[in-house]
């Protein structure tokens, strides 16, 4: 059973600042600026900077973390934790400090807390509201202009185990710099939830020689190698779970998603809830802010199903799902905008080549930059003015849309709206 830490009063600075964080979000809905999330934060902590420690500290919290999979995994686990009792949760993806704290800013200020931390973030939030389970996912490229040094970030969560003793961390073992920055936690549940990307990951993040890999791990000659895991993905449908196998199914395609259930499973045994139990919960999420949901898509209404791709480790786990169903035509809607990162260059390192055979369309504010790479990539393609344009150009009623960031969150609004 998950226990709730004891209740403490809150500083009269805080309660002040908390007071503008609502007064402010309010005020940006209300003008269709946005959630409000992130400026009622910000200017909450301007207010009171050790607000987010005050409110975070005195609950029990899980944060998640990684490059791809943060909010997936983050919003399972707040569904098996929701088992228990009120779970807080920063679901509309602002995950730096003034979004979580933003979500722990309305009482009881002692409810448990599934947590979505941006990677660069985590030190950071996570010393100030101290988490009884940290998750890392994985590590690798993604705006490159801002979080372009893989191993930087590896090390920076690799001093952060050694700040707290008291928090769990369940990590990915395929991940070689994931590994070696859970190794200095108090305490790991090491999970294989997989690594279909290993581009960013070619070298040890201890000694800088090439790792050696195999069908069943990685090692390098100074020693670090991949940890044994106590939970795994074992099929489509199964987990390895603590030494036993239990059939695993919930609505999100793909095993990408499996893997972050498993992971998200493994965070909530910490707090008291039983696997099976977890996976129950889990069960009946179709979509995540979206991602995989199917909306209605130009003037003839075409259905899109919706999928997120924003950096090459993103791109390969889509071409796994793309390929594990019958074809059908794919658009790429591409921008470079500063939530994407400026630099699209990283386009080339995307194995493009596995989408031929499909009818493929292209659009978003780099199209051209796209255009050229699938002709590098000797893929056949179109370029269309808009997603809309490009769906009634399709030669299916069904198509996915794989978008980076901005297209995404803007193609969303305007199918749901």
């Amino acid at each position: 059973m998950m226990t709730s830490q004891p209740r403490r009063r809150l500083s009269a600075r805080t309660q002040a600042a908390l007071a503008v964080e609502r007064l402010a979000a309010e005020a940006s809905r209300r003008l269709g600026r946005g959630s409000g999330e992130m400026i009622g934060g910000k200017l909450a902590l301007r207010i009171a900077p050790d607000a987010l420690a005050e409110v975070g500290s005195n609950r029990l919290t899980a944060c998640v973390s990684a490059t791809n999979g943060k909010t997936t995994t983050t919003r399972l686990l707040a569904r098996a934790l929701g088992t228990l009792g009120p779970v807080k949760s920063n679901s509309g993806g602002a995950n730096m400090a003034p979004g979580v704290l933003a979500a722990l800013s309305k009482p009881p200020y002692d409810a448990a807390a599934a947590l979505e931390v941006d990677e660069i973030w985590l030190p950071k939030v996570a010393r100030a509201i101290e988490p009884r389970v940290v998750l890392l996912l994985n590590i690798s490229r993604d705006q490159l202009d801002r979080s372009n040094e893989t191993r930087r970030i590896a090390a920076l969560w690799r001093e952060l185990g050694a700040d707290l003793r008291d928090t769990v961390v369940v990590a990915n073992v395929d991940d070689p710099l994931v590994a070696w920055s859970a190794m200095t936690w108090s305490r790991q549940i090491w999970v294989s939830a997989g690594q279909n990307w290993t581009a960013d990951a070619m070298v040890c993040p201890q000694c800088a020689r090439l790792l050696h890999r195999n069908a069943t791990g990685w090692w390098c000659e100074c020693g670090l190698a991949r940890p044994e895991p106590i939970v795994s993905v074992a099929g489509l449908g199964e987990l390895m779970w603590f030494g036993r196998r239990i059939p695993a199914h919930i609505d999100l395609p793909g095993r990408v998603n499996l893997a972050n259930a498993a992971m998200a499973a493994a965070a909530a045994r910490e707090f008291g809830v039983d696997v099976e139990d977890a996976l129950a919960a889990m069960r009946g999420i179709g979509d995540v802010q979206g991602r995989y949901q199917e909306v209605p898509l130009g003037p003839d209404g075409k259905l899109a199903r919706l999928l997120l791709a924003k950096n090459p480790a993103g791109w390969v786990e889509m071409m796994e799902l793309l390929n594990s169903a019958p074809p059908r035509p794919v658009l790429i809607d591409f921008n470079s905008q500063t939530a994407d990162g400026r630099d699209p260059s990283w386009i080339w390192d995307v194995p493009f080549e596995r989408l031929a055979g499909r009818q493929v369309l292209v659009t978003g504010g780099r199209k051209e930059d796209m255009s050229v790479r699938l002709a590098y990539a000797e893929v056949p393609h179109t370029v269309h003015a808009d997603a809309e344009d490009a769906a009634t150009a399709a030669n299916d009623k069904a198509l996915d849309v794989v978008a980076n960031y901005t297209a995404f969150r803007d193609l969303l609004v305007r199918t749901t709206r």
